[in-house]
């Protein structure tokens, strides 16, 4: 089983991925970008302020199609829980927003160029946070924390709930990490023992 975690930057996302290492020790924990060749040129990217948006699209989908034959399929052939901070999710909203006004309909086509390799999350853990906290939260450090952008992100986020409703499980990641880790904790005991 494959279960994400996805929301914006500083929603709490890698508190939780941590904390969930305890309760699930045989799990592989994994996340995007990775720490590969293909995820440090995406982190280079990032810091980037001029980098093509295009150009960053592909590092990512590089990088996730790497993460995928690497770490992700081999996992899941296994028979493992597969717990990831971010996958193809955090492309779709974040690039989407960084090519609206470059490309027509830009989640969809971020969607389309995964459709034929990635691997869909039998669930995924939205932690649901305002832009604006997101941005206090995680200070504003790159150019993908602006509470502008972060807008558009909530909403395609909102928009890939709308079309999956059945994936998703929000949680309200305004409150205490505690409070936010218990009820993820609980959701995905739920997802498991289905």
């Amino acid at each position: 089983m494959l279960v994400t975690l996805e929301g914006l930057d500083g929603s709490g996302k890698t508190t939780v991925w941590e904390a969930l290492h305890d309760v699930y020790p045989d799990a592989t924990f994994t996340r995007e970008p990775t720490d590969s060749w293909y995820g440090e040129a995406v982190d280079r990217a990032i810091a980037d302020d001029d980098a093509d948006p295009l150009a960053e699209l592909f590092l990512f989908v590089a990088d996730h199609a790497d993460h995928l034959s690497r770490v992700v399929r081999p996992a899941l052939a296994d028979g493992d829980l597969v717990i990831s901070d971010r996958f193809a999710d955090s492309r779709y909203a974040y690039q989407g927003a960084t090519l609206e006004g470059e490309l027509r309909r830009p989640m969809e086509y971020i969607r389309g160029v995964h459709q034929p390799f990635t691997v869909q999350p039998d669930f995924t853990i939205f932690l649901d946070v305002d832009p604006r906290t997101a941005m206090q939260r995680s200070g504003a450090t790159n150019k993908f924390e602006q509470s502008q952008y972060l807008a558009q992100v909530k909403q395609n986020y909102e928009q890939l709930i709308e079309w999956e409703p059945e994936r998703f499980v929000r949680v309200d990641a305004t409150r205490s990490p505690e409070a936010v880790l218990e009820d993820v904790e609980r959701a995905l005991a739920d997802l498991v023992d289905e």
